[in-house]
C-alpha cells in the first residue's frame, strides 16, 4: 500500500490498472484452501437445495460466501447459534407478521421496523454469523407478506426460507469443522509470521549487500497490497476475550507498518554504508527472534536499539522504532505466559458489541441502511414491479460487507451485478444452459463461476466486493428456486433488483449521507485523539462498576475507530480532486502514527486499571495522586494534539514534562518507604509503563508540528 500511491502517481491509469490487478490476484499462502472451502460448501449446498426441490437456495450459498473466508475454526456452538437465530427471526417474522396482515400502514411501518433492527445488527453484533442471517432471512421475509396469496402460502414459503437458512448454515459449519482439523492452529499468528519473515528476509539481503530477490520484493509487496484487514477483522468478529484482541491488534497494525515501510524500501535505490549493513542485520535477526517468539506462543523480549543510529538509508529508523514497539504491547498487556489462549480454554462469547448503545454510529448508521432499503421497497411497490424485490436484500448484503461506502466499492459492485448478471448469469441462460440436461453440468458451472467469484473475494477490501456481487447476481438468477430459470425477464427483474439496491446505497451513503475519505480519516483520527484523552481521564464515576462499563463503551469505541481510520486511508487512494495530494500526503503521516497511538491505547489500557484500583493494582496514596495529575496533564497534551489538527495551540509541554517527574519522584519515595515488600515489585511495573505512556505522547506532539 505505500507503493500503490507511488504507482498511481507515475503511471499510467491503464498499466496500474493491471499491476493491481495482478497483484491483488496473485496467490498467497492459504488462498487456495480458502476458495476450497467456499466452492465445496456452496457446490453442497446447490446440490442439496436442486436434488430435494428446496427453493430461497441462494440464501444459503451466499451464507458460505459471507461466512467462509471470516475464520477456518467453525464449532459446534457456533452451528448451534446459527441455527437458534434463524429459529429465532423467522418466528419473529410469522408472529409479528399476523399483527400486521390486512393492515396496510401497519405492514409498512413493520417492514421499516425490521430493516432498522437488520442494520442496526449488523453494526452492533460481534458474531458476524448471527447479523448475517439475521439481516439475509429479514431482507428476503418481510417481502413476502406483501404478495396477494393465501396466508398459509407465506407462512409456508417463510419455513422454505428458514430451511434454505439452516442448510446453509449447517453445511458451512460441517465443511469448515473439517478443514479446522486439517488447518493451522491459528489465523493471526501464521499470517504475521510470515510477513516477519519477508521482511527478515529483505533486510538480510541488504545487510549482505546484495540485491534483493525479485520474487522476494514481489512477496513483499503483494503482503503490502493486501493489508492487514483481513486479520483486523478476524480479531474484531473473534469471541477471545477484549483483552487478547486488543493486544494482537496492536501487534498486527506494528506488523503490518513494517511491511509498509520494507515495501517503499524496495522502491528506493540505496547504497548502506558498513554501519547501515550492521543496522539491517540487527533488525533482521530481532525480526526473526520476534518471529520465533511469535511461533511458539510466548512473549516477545523488549528490543534495545541503540539511541545513535549512523547512517542514511531512508526508513530504516522508523522500522527499527516500529520493531520496539512490539513487545511493548505486550509487555503491560497482562495476558502472561503463553499469551495465545489454548483450544480448551474457555472462551468468552458476547452478543453484541461492548457499549452499543452508547454509540451512536451504530444507530446511525442502521437509519442509513434502512433508508436505502425502505426506498427500494417503495419504488418496487409503487412501480408494481415486485421482481426487483432483490434490490433490499442487496442493501443488506452490500452492508454486510462494509460499514461505510465509498467510490471505489460502488464501483466495483455496479461492475460485479453486471458481470455476474448479465454476462454470466444471462449468458449462461442464453449459451449454456440449454445445452445441458443434467445437474453434473450445472454443477460444473456452478463450480467455475463459484471459484472466479471466491477468488476475487479473498482479494484486499480494495477488490472482494466485486466477487461477492459476482456471486449474488449469478445465485439470484439460478438458485432462487429449485429449477432451472429459462425466462429472460425473471434474469432481468433480479439483476435490476440489484443494480437498484446498488443506487441507493451509493445515494444514501455516499452522496446524501456521505464525506470524502480524507475528511473522514482527518475527522475520525482527532476523534480518537479525544477519545483517548477522555480514556485517560477516567473514572469519572465513583461507582466502579459504572466507571468499569464506561471504560470498556470507551475502549470499544477507541477500536472501532482505529479499524476505521486504516479503512479510510485505503479509500484515500481512489479518490481524485483538488484536494487529492494534501490527503495522501496526510494519509501518509497518519498512517505513520496509527502504530504509536495504538501502543499508547494499549498502556492506557493497562494504566486504568491502577486508577480504578482492581484488586491487585493499588497504589500508595502519594502516587495515586501522582498519577491522576500525570493522566491529567497527558489527557491535556493529546486534546491539544488534536486541537492543533482543528487549528489550535497544543498543550504545554513542560507542565507534562514536570508531572512525569514528580509521578517518578513519589514512585521512588514510595519505593523507598517500602523496602522489599511486594509494593516495590507492583511499582517497578508501574513506572515503565506511565514512561512508555509519556514518550509516545511526546512523540506524537513532535511529529504533529507541521500540521
Amino acid at each position: 500500500m505505500a507503493t500503490a500511491q507511488a504507482l498511481l502517481g507515475r503511471e499510467r491509469p491503464s498499466r496500474w490498472f493491471l499491476e493491481f490487478l495482478k497483484q491483488e490476484l496473485a496467490p498467497y499462502p492459504g488462498r487456495a484452501a480458502t476458495v476450497a472451502r467456499m466452492v465445496i460448501a456452496t457446490a453442497l449446498v446447490m446440490l442439496i437445495c436442486v436434488t430435494y426441490r428446496i427453493p430461497f437456495a441462494f440464501q444459503g450459498a451466499i451464507f458460505v460466501l459471507l461466512i467462509s473466508r471470516e475464520s477456518i475454526q467453525a464449532t459446534l456452538k457456533t452451528a448451534a447459534i446459527i441455527f437458534v437465530v434463524t429459529a429465532i427471526t423467522t418466528g419473529y417474522l410469522l408472529i409479528s407478521a399476523w399483527f400486521v396482515a390486512g393492515v396496510p400502514l401497519a405492514r409498512f411501518l413493520w417492514i421499516v421496523v425490521s430493516l432498522f433492527l437488520a442494520f442496526y445488527a449488523i453494526s452492533a453484533l460481534t458474531n458476524y454469523l448471527t447479523a448475517a442471517i439475521f439481516a439475509v432471512v429479514i431482507a428476503v421475509g418481510t417481502p413476502l407478506w406483501d404478495r396477494h396469496v393465501p396466508a398459509e402460502t407465506n407462512v409456508e414459503d417463510t419455513l422454505w426460507l428458514c430451511l434454505a437458512a439452516m442448510i446453509g448454515a449447517a453445511t458451512t459449519a460441517a465443511v469448515e469443522l473439517a478443514f479446522a482439523k486439517l488447518g493451522p492452529e491459528d489465523q493471526v499468528i501464521l499470517p504475521l509470521t510470515e510477513r516477519l519473515s519477508a521482511v527478515g528476509n529483505l533486510l538480510t539481503c541488504y545487510a549482505e549487500g546484495c540485491p534483493a530477490d525479485s520474487a522476494l520484493e514481489q512477496r513483499i509487496l503483494r503482503f503490502d497490497i493486501l493489508g492487514i484487514s483481513r486479520l483486523r477483522r478476524l480479531l474484531r468478529r473473534s469471541d477471545r476475550s477484549s483483552q487478547y484482541r486488543e493486544t494482537m491488534a496492536g501487534v498486527t497494525v506494528l506488523v503490518g507498518r513494517i511491511v509498509d515501510l520494507a515495501a517503499a524500501l524496495t522502491q528506493v535505490d540505496i547504497e548502506p554504508s558498513e554501519a547501515d549493513r550492521k543496522r539491517f542485520r540487527n533488525l533482521s535477526l530481532a525480526l526473526a527472534r520476534i518471529r520465533e517468539e511469535l511461533k511458539d506462543r510466548r512473549i516477545p523480549a523488549p528490543l534495545q536499539i541503540p539511541d545513535e543510529r549512523s547512517g542514511d538509508v531512508p526508513l530504516l529508523g522508523e522500522m527499527e522504532d516500529t520493531a520496539v514497539l512490539i513487545p511493548q504491547v505486550f509487555a503491560h498487556s497482562g495476558l502472561g505466559g503463553e499469551y495465545l489462549p489454548s483450544s480448551e480454554e474457555k472462551r468468552r462469547f458476547g452478543p453484541a458489541v461492548k457499549g452499543a448503545l452508547l454509540d451512536p454510529e451504530h444507530s446511525r448508521f442502521a437509519l442509513k441502511g434502512c433508508l436505502a432499503a425502505s426506498a427500494c421497497y417503495v419504488i418496487y411497490n409503487a412501480l408494481d414491479w415486485p421482481g426487483i424485490s432483490t434490490s433490499v436484500m442487496t442493501c443488506l448484503l452490500t452492508a454486510l460487507s462494509t460499514v461505510g461506502a465509498s467510490r471505489q466499492k460502488q464501483i466495483l459492485r455496479l461492475a460485479g451485478a453486471i458481470v455476474g448478471g448479465f454476462v454470466i448469469g444471462m449468458g449462461a441462460q442464453i449459451f449454456i444452459l440449454p445445452h445441458f440436461d443434467a445437474i453434473t453440468a450445472f454443477l460444473v458451472l456452478f463450480v467455475a463461476v463459484t471459484a472466479l467469484a471466491s477468488w476475487f473475494l479473498t482479494s484486499s477490501p480494495r477488490l472482494s466486493y466485486f466477487g461477492l456481487q459476482v456471486a449474488l447476481a449469478f445465485y439470484l438468477i439460478n438458485l432462487q428456486e429449485f429449477r432451472r430459470v429459462t425466462s429472460l425477464s425473471i434474469a432481468r427483474d433480479r439483476v435490476v433488483g440489484v443494480l437498484l439496491g446498488l443506487f441507493m446505497m451509493w445515494l444514501v451513503f455516499d452522496q446524501l449521507w456521505g464525506k470524502r475519505a480524507g475528511i473522514e480519516m482527518k475527522r475520525s483520527f482527532i476523534a480518537n485523539l479525544r477519545l483517548l484523552a477522555q480514556f485517560a481521564r477516567e473514572p469519572l464515576s465513583r461507582d466502579q462498576k459504572v466507571a468499569i462499563e464506561r471504560s470498556f463503551a470507551l475502549r470499544e469505541s477507541i477500536n472501532s475507530n482505529l479499524d476505521l481510520v486504516r479503512a479510510l486511508a485505503d479509500g484515500v487512494l481512489f479518490e481524485f480532486g483538488p484536494t487529492r495530494q494534501q490527503d495522501l500526503a496526510l494519509r501518509e503521516r497518519i498512517r505513520e502514527w496509527q502504530p504509536q497511538l495504538r501502543t499508547l491505547f494499549l498502556m492506557r489500557t493497562a494504566l486504568i486499571k491502577y486508577r480504578l484500583r482492581l484488586p491487585g493494582f493499588e497504589l500508595p496514596e502519594p502516587v495515586e495522586r501522582a498519577q491522576q495529575d500525570f493522566d491529567e496533564q497527558a489527557a491535556q497534551m493529546l486534546d491539544g494534539i488534536a486541537g492543533r489538527f482543528e487549528g489550535g495551540v497544543s498543550a504545554a509541554r513542560d507542565n507534562f514534562a514536570v508531572s512525569f517527574e514528580r509521578l517518578e519522584q513519589a514512585v521512588r519515595t514510595a519505593e523507598h518507604e517500602a523496602g522489599e515488600s511486594a509494593v516495590v515489585a507492583h511499582l517497578r511495573t508501574f513506572l515503565p509503563l506511565c514512561r512508555t505512556v509519556a514518550g509516545l505522547i511526546l512523540s506524537l506532539d513532535t511529529g504533529v508540528v507541521g500540521v
